[in-house]
């Protein structure tokens, strides 16, 4: 796992989010290529993915782009309440999961008890990679791309990207930053395996 650093890596990368959410690591100028994708199951539960998105992050912090990679590894995963993957994930559970698998440690909790654990960034950073996004009185969470979208577990749908729509943006309650220092070094950190979270949380994730 890549090591945290606040240090920007000499070589920009440009991540670009496609059509179904998904974010591409690039480090070099890539030809025009066609993309090819798989075949998704669709339920007629699964409310129906955001169209393209056009937007690219400049992430030149290995940190950020270890996170990113995190996140991007749980895309498609399903939404069950109290799991924390890692093929299940209710919305505080992917925060959670997301964080570990780069060596970040905080108790896992509610979304509500991440909201009391961090503290609100600068205005200017609410809409920074990595923050912390709450909605509908502190019951649903999700990690912030950009001022276009962020990625949640979603109870209809599971991991996605969802865009800051009028229906989200109407929704949120404020952001936290998980501060660089809660996290362990990262020099050697692995992705955890997955555990029960506990019995006794209690998280309404309301959201669709």
């Amino acid at each position: 796992m890549i090591a945290q650093s606040s240090e920007a890596d000499p070589r920009q990368t440009s991540t670009t989010i496609n059509a179904n959410g998904g974010i591409r690591l690039e480090t070099e100028p890539a030809a025009p290529t066609v993309e090819e994708r798989r075949a998704r199951t669709v339920t007629s539960a699964t409310v129906a993915r955001p169209g393209p998105v056009d937007t690219t992050l400049n992430l030149t912090n290995r940190f950020d782009q270890a996170l990113l990679t995190a996140i991007q590894s749980h895309i498609g995963a399903s939404y069950h309440f109290n799991r924390t993957g890692p093929e299940e994930f209710d919305c505080s559970g992917l925060v959670w999961r997301a964080f570990q698998d780069i060596g970040v440690n905080f108790q896992r909790g509610p979304a509500r008890s991440y909201w009391a654990t961090f503290e609100a960034p600068p205005k200017s950073e609410e809409f920074k990679f990595g923050t912390l996004v709450f909605f509908s009185n502190l019951s649903h969470v999700g990690i912030v791309v950009d001022e276009k979208g962020f990625y949640h577990s979603a109870r209809h749908g599971g991991v996605m990207y969802s865009p800051f729509n009028d229906y989200w943006l109407s929704r949120i309650d404020g952001f936290r930053r998980v501060p660089p220092q809660s996290a362990q070094s990262t020099a050697n950190a692995k992705p955890r395996a997955a555990k029960p979270a506990s019995s006794d949380l209690i998280e309404e994730d309301r959201e669709p």
